[in-house]
């Protein structure tokens, strides 16, 4: 089973097996391989329980379109990407369906350098080689397995100063994903950290919560546990663990934005000057802290395909998204979720509480959050929003609908695979922003 709506505008998602089986993924795999030609690729597999044969099924399709296959065996999103990158490979498959319910499965596809394969790069070609089903002949390519972990530990390692470190207490919600079973071998390496670890037993059921800490009922455990353990911060990992979220110290959720213009901060200081790729969805706090830091802001589309593309074309150092996926020039590029939990520990260990850090974000900044509204018809909605805004500020369609004014902004995107607008608005005060908020809204939804 293959049915074409799993191909999504970033990788492939659907429920097992109704939506994409084992059939569908032996022929993602191949079309993946015809597609792109290339010699050799990695595979590697979440925790969930479709993904052991999802995963050999792809690898039987690539090695049968000609591809030689390491198979990376069960690792997290990221160390797909590192493989790829590190051993110079010419792609790669991520059979997981990240921060989803546990009966989805699916697929992040990348190219040489750990380029991602989106919808505007080559995925719906894929698809329909893969729907089709017609292959060509090929010789056989070589499967063998690949252990990468000790290199993989080793790299996000040196992304931070180890002796800048001092005792630290951190919960951490592993949320029965691949955090499990990564974070063990990093924190080997970390004994001045206390971690009260949670949820760290890898299980494809998912017996605790969802892997997707973007849901507010799905933080409540990390927030009740950061503040009952007295801990410097919480983190907790979505599915894949390519994303972590953060709790400070008094049990206060860390917006993405946030967290994103901290990071731009701590990562100019180690290399002066740099480009900092953000988001449109992104509060002020991003872009003026990259400059106020000596770095150049760059606004983008939203997608870890578009960033990563803008990244390698601007040599950037670092990008950051709203969604917690955080980019490094020196990971390929790529997004990780383990460097970010260390620069955290970094940035806490030098600087003092999390949440007096963000205290000058706070006090500044006062953003919604993503606010979604289904629509009957998006495009009429847009230009109507347009029309009643955009008089009064700088209007942008660099992704969906941005408007500025001097004292406060929007974004409008339509999502990618529903008719849904979503909103993320930003003020100078928290009345002003309320009062906005609802007079966006009242046009969204009127």
């Amino acid at each position: 089973m293959l049915d074409p709506k799993a191909f999504k505008a970033y990788d492939v998602r659907g429920i097992y097996p109704t939506e994409l089986d084992e059939e569908g993924a032996y022929a993602v795999g191949r079309a993946y391989v015809e597609q792109f030609e290339p010699a050799t690729i990695a595979v590697g597999r979440d925790v969930r329980v479709s993904s052991p044969t999802i995963a050999a099924a792809v690898r039987e399709g690539a090695a049968d379109g000609g591809a030689d296959v390491l198979d990376l065996g069960m690792v997290g999103t990221e160390m797909v990407y590192f493989a790829v990158g590190s051993l110079e490979l010419d792609g790669g498959i991520m059979v997981t369906a990240s921060h989803n319910p546990k009966d989805y499965t699916g697929m992040k596809i990348v190219r040489r350098g750990a380029l991602p394969v989106g919808g505007e790069s080559g995925l719906y070609d894929v698809r329909d080689r893969a729907v089709a089903g017609a292959w060509r002949n090929a010789t056989r390519g070589e499967i063998r397995e690949e252990d990468i972990w000790e290199r993989f530990v080793d790299r996000v390692l040196s992304f931070i100063d180890l002796d800048a470190l001092r005792p630290l207490r951190i919960v951490i919600d592993a949320a029965n994903g691949m955090a499990g079973a990564m974070l063990p071998p990093v924190l080997d390496r970390l004994p001045l950290l206390e971690i009260v670890r949670c949820y760290f037993e890898p299980d494809g059921t998912f017996p605790n919560h969802e892997p997707n800490p973007l849901l507010p009922e799905n933080r409540e455990f990390i927030i009740g546990k950061t503040l009952s353990e007295g801990a410097d911060f919480g983190v907790a990992y979505d599915g894949d663990a390519d994303r972590c979220f953060f709790v400070d110290d008094t049990g206060d959720f860390v917006p993405g934005d946030f967290t994103t213009a901290l990071f731009a901060e701590s990562i100019l200081a180690k290399k002066p000057g740099g480009k900092v790729i953000y988001d449109v969805r992104a509060s002020w706090a991003v872009p003026e802290a990259i400059e106020r830091a000596g770095g150049e802001a760059l606004v983008n589309r939203v997608g870890h395909a578009f960033i990563k593309q803008r990244m390698r074309e601007v040599d950037a150092v670092f990008g950051g998204e709203v969604s917690a996926h955080y980019y490094f020039r020196d990971f390929s590029q790529a997004d990780s979720g383990m460097v970010p939990f260390l620069l955290m520990c970094e940035l806490v260990s030098k600087r003092g509480a999390l949440g007096g850090m963000l205290a000058q974000f706070r006090d500044r900044y006062f953003i919604t959050g993503e606010i979604n509204t289904p629509v009957a018809d998006v495009p009429a909605k847009l230009r109507e929003l347009e029309e009643r805004f955009g008089p009064d500020g700088k209007v942008s369609h660099l992704d969906g609908l941005s408007i500025e004014s001097a004292d406060w902004h929007f974004n409008v995107r339509p999502s990618n695979t529903e008719p849904l607008l979503r909103l993320n608005l930003e003020a100078r005060s928290a009345e002003l922003m309320e009062r906005k908020r609802d007079e966006v809204l009242g046009v969204i939804r009127s």
